[in-house]
């Protein structure tokens, strides 16, 4: 389940982000101090429940909850506001609820009882990553097929960033090897991330990509990861550990320097 919540003040957003967390622990949740990055996000990637602050600078709840029905009728809204005389306007939206600052666990799971389009609840299949030799993907114990070789790579090279956003360019400049566009590799780098997405739709889960315009990143707490233990200094890791890192591809070698040396 993919949930946003969207105030823009930050010490708010951060309670109601906490909130929604303890409430529905299996969602990955976002927050957005700035609606039109909430916006931005919505476009690329299935939004199931919207926590929406009413009275925003710029651009209101109500606004911003027109503009998420229109890119996805299905979007669950739930008006968040420490003014009370706002709900009767939010009445004007298809809302599936209206909760009171300071929000709390409660009244996020009073709220997700009531939802207007009910979201199903996908177990979360257990998504594993190996970086240590060469680089693979297991879902369920099983290994990841990739129909595609690249998009396997893009997928390693993510990994790799953990969970920072990349570019189209960047992508293109590290595993095509290319500092300028040919005319067609942008088109390819998006059937390329189209087929990752697919792949891991089908196969393990579909909000471990993040997306937003000529972005893309991975989300860090849906996968296991012998990398990421390693940097947490996971004793069992770093034994695991032999000095190689993702063998299969050349431009890991400056992060496979890089645990060398913390290894010693």
């Amino acid at each position: 389940m993919n949930i946003i919540a969207v105030d823009d003040e930050k010490y708010l957003l951060k309670d109601i982000e906490k909130a929604i967390r303890e409430a529905v622990t299996s969602a990955t949740v976002k927050g957005f101090r700035k609606p039109k990055d909430a916006l931005e996000v919505a476009k690329g990637n299935n939004i199931d429940v919207a926590f929406l602050d009413i009275k925003m600078i710029g651009m209101t709840g109500l606004e911003l909850a027109k503009k998420l029905k229109d890119i996805n009728g299905n979007t669950n809204i739930i008006f968040v506001t420490g003014y009370s005389e706002y709900a009767i306007d939010s009445y004007s939206i298809p809302a599936s609820g209206y909760i009171l600052k300071p929000v709390t666990k409660e009244a996020v799971l009073e709220a997700m009882k009531n939802l207007r389009n009910p979201v199903e609840l996908k177990s979360q299949k257990k998504i594993k990553v190996q970086c240590f030799g060469n680089f693979e993907v297991f879902c369920d114990g099983k290994p990841l097929y990739f129909s595609r070789a690249k998009a396997k790579e893009v997928f390693a090279y993510l990994i790799d960033r953990q969970g920072a956003f990349v570019t189209t360019a960047e992508i293109a400049s590290v595993i095509w090897e290319v500092r300028t566009y040919k005319k067609n590799l942008p088109d390819q780098i998006r059937v390329i991330i189209s087929s990752l997405q697919k792949t891991l739709r089908e196969n393990c889960a579909e909000n471990i990509i993040i997306r937003k315009h000529n972005q893309i990143a991975i989300n860090k707490e849906k996968i296991q990861c012998d990398y990421y233990e390693f940097l947490k200094m996971n004793a069992s890791a770093v034994n695991t550990y032999t000095g190689e890192y993702m063998s299969n591809y050349s431009w890991a070698e400056i992060t496979a320097g890089y645990m060398q040396n913390r290894s010693k």
